[in-house]
């Protein structure tokens, strides 16, 4: 089984070069393609316009790693859990997450996490590997189904809040969202996709250069240095202003909003200065505040702010014209909120 290559690794035209070379006409790639990509088979036998006999050639030589749904929980407000088992037994964990008028698939982009920030459950796993794009397009699809199954409509919404941080994974996030947009593909539309990164400015400049259209989140949660290494150690590597300067470039080349994840916690990030360095890091570009409420994860350091904190945050935003939403956590009782991602189950 090891030998045999994932025959989703391959694109449309290497598919078409093997049947050629197999003696069979290249439109055979196309039908394959087609049952991978839009229908999203899990075997071979479930390819019906081929041969019984081509399957088998393809058997020989192709396995389809699909990923596995271990376990699936469901809280009491409809959030759905899935532990993703993946073809060599590692496990990462996605989100079905309902409201009135959509639902979003929240997914992951890593086993683990590559970077460290202190307040999230995920960044306390070792990072064990990137997600290849046929495993994050395979959680979409499973949240697809379910979404379907339990609320009778399909995926509305797909976001990048699952484990990992899917900059570091930029070749195969691309490459999976290239398969969930493309009309070859699932056929999603890329605005209802969000990617959101805790700030890694070479690679939000490579976004803009890439001409992406999905949207861009970053979880920034202070805009004070000093407070955002203490809670997210690489700032010091990647600091505010590179950062900043990023984003500047992203907004110039894409005229497209900025979306900032931000979690107030008490004695951290609580106070006046902490509100008006805020306002003064999203001045330069149309932005938009999700003030995020605080998922315990057992580190007394992390409290959530008082109610207080949260209206003088959004008093400030909303006086200087900056969107704002304050957004409630969905999942909690099954570790499935923001943050809370650590395969506890497994």
């Amino acid at each position: 089984m090891s030998e045999k290559k994932d025959i989703r690794a391959l694109t449309k035209e290497q598919l078409r070069d093997f049947f050629v070379e197999m003696g069979e006409p290249a439109f055979r790639g196309n039908q394959v393609y087609e049952w991978l990509w839009q229908k999203s088979a899990h075997s071979f036998d479930a390819m019906t316009n081929i041969s019984k006999v081509t399957r088998s050639k393809l058997q020989e030589h192709f396995v389809i790693n699909h990923i596995k749904v271990d376990l699936m929980q469901r809280s009491a407000d409809g959030t759905i859990k899935n532990a993703v088992r993946l073809h060599d037994d590692l496990v990462v964990e996605s989100v079905l997450i309902p409201v009135k008028d959509r639902t979003t698939a929240c997914v992951s982009s890593q086993v683990g996490c590559s970077l460290d920030c202190q307040f999230c459950a995920t960044a306390r796993l070792k990072r064990m590997r990137n997600l290849n794009p046929d495993e994050i397009y395979d959680q979409v699809v499973a949240i697809h189904n379910e979404s379907l199954l339990y609320f009778n409509r399909p995926l509305t919404n797909i976001v990048f809040m699952g484990m990992g941080e899917p900059l570091m994974n930029y070749k195969n996030v691309l490459q999976a969202i290239e398969k969930i947009t493309s009309p070859e593909g699932l056929g999603m539309s890329p605005k209802r996709i969000t990617v959101s990164t805790s700030g890694v400015p070479k690679m939000i400049r490579k976004l803009a250069d890439d001409k992406v259209r999905f949207k861009l989140a970053v979880s920034l949660h202070s805009a004070i240095d000093e407070v955002r290494t203490s809670i997210m150690p690489f700032n010091a590597t990647f600091t505010l202003s590179e950062l900043r300067d990023s984003l500047i470039y992203w907004y110039k080349h894409t005229k497209s909003r900025i979306t900032y994840e931000y979690v107030v916690w008490e004695g951290i990030n609580d106070k006046e200065k902490d509100i008006k360095a805020l306002i003064d890091f999203c001045k330069f570009a149309p932005a938009k505040v999700n003030l995020i409420e605080y998922n315990p994860i057992d580190d007394d350091r992390f409290r959530q702010a008082s109610n207080k904190a949260i209206d003088e945050y959004v008093k400030a935003l909303e006086g200087k014209g900056i969107t704002v939403t304050v957004r409630r956590s969905r999942g909690k009782d099954i570790d499935a909120a923001c943050g809370q991602l650590a395969n506890k189950n497994n």
